[in-house]
């Protein structure tokens, strides 16, 4: 017997974007999320979600997306002391499923080409596992990951720290393991990258994709 799946689309705009766009004339959303544990595609949850805008190369701090989600389980002390998420902070936040939609209305609004995070594909399998979870298939969830720009600029980094990276950079760093702060952390690096993509010559929305072609994530679940 066959069940029909619903679909659930992120709004992006890489589809209808000119390769030829100014990499100064894109808007991104970079987003992190906190979880119960590291096995999100089984019992772990999302318990919280944040994301940033960048638009011409500035951070959009004033315009911030945060939420707390429900997890409907309780949270481990050792994500409590990594996080400080308690499970009175979650108790009354939305689930996930509607956390996600709050999400996605935001990345719409702000006509962003595409996500980016830093080793993202953990966020986008948590957001995929929370969909799936409610038997609905994720489309046009298209990612950048910092880590794979970092490769192409400077090869030789062999790190997988957030705040490392943001060190040997020289970018802000907020509050780490909590979504907005690692959102806002990221970000930062993210335009550093950007301006260091720029002065070797890669000025365009197609130079971006094809430098990060080989780990360019374009989730259709």
């Amino acid at each position: 017997m066959f069940f029909l799946r619903k679909n659930v689309s992120c709004s992006l705009r890489y589809e209808t974007i000119p390769l030829s766009t100014p990499l100064e004339d894109l808007n991104f959303i970079v987003f992190d999320t906190e979880t119960t544990g590291f096995q999100v595609s089984a019992a772990d949850r999302i318990i919280e979600i944040g994301a940033v805008p960048v638009k011409g190369f500035q951070v959009q701090e004033k315009d911030l997306f945060q939420t707390y989600v429900n997890p409907k389980r309780q949270i481990s002390r050792e994500i409590k002391e990594l996080t400080s998420i308690s499970d009175e902070l979650v108790k009354d936040a939305p689930q996930a499923l509607e956390a996600i939609q709050s999400f996605f209305e935001y990345v719409e609004s702000r006509e962003a080409v595409c996500l980016i995070g830093h080793y993202v594909s953990f966020d986008a399998l948590a957001v995929k596992s929370e969909c799936k979870r409610e038997k609905l298939s994720l489309k046009n969830f298209l990612t950048i990951d910092t880590l794979d720009l970092m490769g192409f600029i400077a090869p030789s980094c062999d790190m997988r720290d957030l705040e490392r990276y943001a060190m040997a950079f020289g970018t802000r760093i907020y509050d780490r393991h909590r979504a907005a702060g690692d959102a806002l952390t990221t970000a930062y690096l993210f335009v550093e990258l950007l301006y260091q993509f720029q002065q070797r010559g890669h000025k365009t929305w197609g130079e971006l994709i094809k430098a990060t072609d080989s780990q360019m994530r374009s989730l259709h679940y």
